[in-house]
């Protein structure tokens, strides 16, 4: 019934810094792992290029591996590259949307009064203090003075 008025599926929250940080990492991780892929694909070839008599069929295996090897790896960092990038930029636009919510939150007429009203304090603190450390004239007395007594 909600589709009918209009209303769509329920989007999902963007990710949020952590989750930008934890996909670039498990991306990291995949980049690794296809390096050690690639690598075992490059022994290969190595090996059949080991088998092979010199000559120009053996240049053109090197040199379809080769280019093979660089347009994959070109067309998946770049694929990679715009991901980490739209995830970022979405990451950015969660962060600002939610300190704008927290600025709207702070008042600094509030601030400011909390300030004043603090500084009132400290002053009233320091006159309690201040009379609470005078001396009130009493004459000053040694110990044989008061030993008389």
């Amino acid at each position: 019934i909600n589709q009918f008025f209009g209303e769509g599926n329920p989007k999902a929250p963007p990710p949020s810094l952590t989750d930008c940080i934890g996909m670039v990492d498990s991306r990291a991780e995949s980049i690794d792992k296809k390096i050690s892929r690639l690598d075992a694909e490059l022994v290969k070839y190595k090996d059949q290029i080991k088998k092979m008599r010199e000559g120009p069929a053996k240049n053109m295996v090197k040199q379809k591996a080769l280019q093979w090897m660089y347009e994959q790896q070109q067309a998946n960092y770049t694929i990679q590259s715009l991901n980490d990038t739209k995830t970022t930029v979405d990451a950015m636009k969660l962060g600002v949307k939610e300190m704008k919510k927290a600025y709207k939150q702070v008042k600094i007429n509030q601030i400011e009064d909390l300030q004043i009203h603090l500084e009132h304090m400290m002053e009233d603190a320091n006159e309690i203090q201040e009379a609470l450390s005078r001396s009130y004239g009493t004459p000053e007395l040694d110990e044989d003075d008061l030993a008389v007594v």
